[in-house]
């Protein structure tokens, strides 16, 4: 199972970034250049987000319309939470986030993401040239976003 495990600093206190990183708005500004939105059909599509609930995300991936279905499946304010794949395009999907104080104005933001690729070989070869790349890309878009409000 593939993997992408990522440290952000951020210059705020740890219960600030953990709620802002719960904030749905935020993945939908952070998200401009895949055209992510939350979507009616899951559950919640704006606000904050929180233990149980599910959201629907939509995108453009290579011209494609994607849909992923998340759902909260741990929340630990203001330690950690777990969104694990309902639906979508992956046969799993998992990303947890944790935040530990770095001083009281400083926190290490870490993500950590799992996937398990559709299609057996040809979906080990879509990892390793399209589909890390893109997460990557997405998560770095997320968190320069969640480090920008607190500049």
């Amino acid at each position: 199972m593939p993997e992408i495990v990522q440290r952000t600093m951020v210059r705020a206190p740890v219960a600030e970034v953990f709620d802002m990183s719960l904030d749905l708005d935020v993945e939908r500004v952070a998200g401009k250049r895949y055209k992510v939105k939350a979507v009616e059909g899951a559950g919640r599509t704006s606000g904050r987000i929180e233990l149980d609930e599910k959201v629907q995300w939509r995108l453009r991936l290579l011209g494609l319309r994607v849909t992923h279905t998340s759902h909260i499946t741990a929340l630990e304010r203001p330690r950690r939470f777990v969104d694990e794949m309902e639906s979508g395009a992956f046969r799993a999907f998992r990303h947890e986030h944790t935040y530990e104080p770095e001083g009281p104005a400083m926190t290490i933001m870490t993500d950590r993401m799992a996937w398990t690729s559709p299609y057996g070989l040809l979906g080990r070869v879509a990892d390793l040239f399209f589909v890390r790349r893109t997460l990557r890309q997405l998560l770095a878009d997320r968190n320069s976003e969640i480090v920008r409000r607190f500049s």
